[in-house]
């Protein structure tokens, strides 16, 4: 990110304060700076499909501006301003969603904002798209899979092209749904009804429908959905819908809707409603809460002020730069851990030990360390013996909002000699060990050659390379620390760098630690036992605690009467 994407970013920030009085200001202000900081990597040499995952969130920003405050100033800038992005995605990337999007943006600038000075230059937008009316490919569904997790159902949907789609959440009866456009159900899903009645469990059955115009809907019938998340992975082209269990608590009456909620979201609805915003109401419950709580702070007295020295900056990375988590003051919060391998792929074996269960194991017991931590909310990729494609690995911490992804592996060589733990960022492998390596944790993707350049094209890009390498750094050190007293004979094999499907693609610092050898007989011997293991997970919470503290440095409080 260049010096005037970060200004901006940085008076956007400071405008929330400065205009906390005129909301659709600092709203407008606030995506625009997101704007400018995407724009710089779509419009950069080498850009990835995966920045329009961002560009759309700004364009929903923009919309959201607009259905909040539809009588604000700022309400035509947000509808040209996405719909000018959203045409720039398309023109790089000829999604038809972007494409879509760009044309209802800006033709509903032109009805509903007519006296907007940016009328004027809406046609020489639209006359950009030169194949409006251009027959798209029509994509053949291929197959519909429904797997459970701990957490949630996931439903895919497996096409032989891309395809744009809107998606909703209906109630009474409780419904996902998602519609398909410009393609068709293949052979033997045409009208199905894909039934689970032997594990009726969130999802108990889909249905695939056909509708005019090439739209395919496919339709899960569910109950019992808290949220749910639709998005798209690639390689092959697959929609994935996860909804997300409700809790089993008692349910708490409430008075009766008048209507049926619905949740909706996509690319084909047009004339959205622009509702104003109204504040919350201050109910006869909250009102007596609060007069408690000033009747209590009455009798209690005046209550001590404390006078805080303001937190220090976090340090610099160890390249001797700073990063733009670190300008910006950004955090640690929520963490993914990855347990590696699993269910059809063990991963490493040796010496009695398999590599999927040992990591699973230790990614179980870090789990449990950082529950306990204050300010830390852990999501694991897997918790059972399960095969998840590399590359969905990061698509989920991408999903959750994830700020930091740890992938747990154990090495291997044929030389039973080998032993030590090393520690691995994303970046292009710098010798053939590191190579060796990735290769060997590589093996279980069934990519193709023809994903080389775009996996060349985002470790280049990579823009969380210090962060990633300083986190690193923090797992390697704390691993030595704690396992050394257990194995006298560790060898640091330090911090490496490596092209890791698992890692590409993560939007946040990610690493793969390496925490033993399965095949020297020594530490295999210790990897067998519970003792080491909890000191494994020990270590990656010390690891992680540090990391957290180093960016964020909190103020010391003195209490005065």
């Amino acid at each position: 990110m260049n010096s005037r994407t970060l200004t901006l970013v940085v008076a956007a920030l400071a405008a929330q304060t400065a205009y906390a009085g005129a909301p659709a200001r600092t709203m407008y202000m606030e995506t625009l700076a997101r704007e400018q900081a995407v724009r710089a990597v779509l419009t950069a040499d080498g850009a990835l499909a995966t920045i329009l995952t961002d560009v759309r969130a700004v364009v929903a920003s923009y919309e959201s501006l607009v259905a909040h405050y539809p009588a604000s100033g700022y309400s035509d800038n947000a509808l040209w301003q996405a719909g000018c992005l959203s045409l720039d995605a398309y023109a790089r990337f000829k999604q038809p969603r972007d494409r879509d999007s760009g044309l209802r943006l800006l033709k509903r600038l032109a009805v509903g904002y007519p006296s907007s000075k940016l009328v004027k230059d809406v046609a020489e937008q639209l006359a950009r798209v030169d194949d409006v009316r251009a027959p798209r490919p029509i994509a053949t569904i291929k197959d519909i899979r429904r797997s459970v997790t701990p957490e949630s159902v996931r439903v895919t949907i497996e096409l032989d092209g891309e395809a744009s789609f809107h998606d909703e959440h209906i109630a009474d009866p409780e419904r996902v749904f998602v519609d398909l456009a410009g393609t068709r159900a293949g052979s033997g899903l045409v009208d199905r009804t894909l039934r689970f009645e032997s594990d009726a469990d969130v999802v108990r059955q889909v249905r695939i429908g056909r509708h005019p115009n090439s739209l395919t809907r496919v339709v899960l019938d569910a109950a019992g959905v808290s949220s749910y998340s639709v998005y798209p992975l690639y390689s092959p082209f697959r929609i994935v819908i996860d909804c997300v269990r409700a809790p089993k608590t008692a349910a708490i009456p409430t008075r009766a809707a008048d209507s049926p909620p619905v949740r909706a979201r996509g690319f084909t609805i047009d004339g959205l409603r622009a509702l104003p915003f109204v504040p919350p109401r201050r109910t006869a419950m909250i009102a007596a809460a609060l007069s408690a709580a000033d009747a209590a702070a009455k009798i209690s007295g005046p209550v001590p002020t404390a006078m805080t020295t303001p937190p220090t900056a976090p340090p610099k990375n160890l390249s001797g730069s700073v990063s733009m988590a670190r300008q910006l003051g950004l955090g640690v919060s929520r963490i993914v851990i990855d347990a590696g391998h699993g269910g059809h792929d063990p991963g490493a074996m040796g010496k009695g030990v398999t590599e999927a269960e040992l990591v699973l194991d230790v990614a179980l017991r870090l789990e449990a360390l950082l529950q306990k931590a204050p300010g830390i909310e852990v999501i694991l990729t897997r918790r059972t013996d399960e095969f998840i494609p590399l590359q969905e690995r990061p698509a989920i911490a991408n999903r959750e909002g994830a700020d930091l992804f740890l992938s747990i592996h154990a090495n291997a060589s044929p030389h039973s000699a080998a032993r030590g733990i090393e520690t691995y960022f994303l970046n292009f492998a710098n010798n053939p060990n590191a190579a060796q390596v990735a290769a060997r944790e590589n093996a279980a993707s069934a990519l193709t050659m023809g994903a080389l350049p775009d996996f060349v094209k985002a470790i280049a890009l990579n823009n969380k390379v210090d962060e990633s390498r300083d986190f690193a750094a923090q797992i390697q050190r704390a691993m030595i620390a704690r396992l050394r007293s257990s194995n006298k004979s560790l060898k640091d094999l330090g911090v490496k760098q490596a092209p890791f499907i698992v890692l590409i693609g993560a939007t946040m610092p990610s690493v793969l630690a390496e925490v033993s050898f399965v095949t020297n007989p020594q530490e295999a011997k210790l990897l067998k036992g519970n003792v080491y293991r909890q000191r494994i997970a020990e270590a990656l919470f010390n690891a992680i605690r540090k990391y957290q503290t180093s960016l964020k440095r909190a103020p010391t409080a003195v209490a005065h009467q």
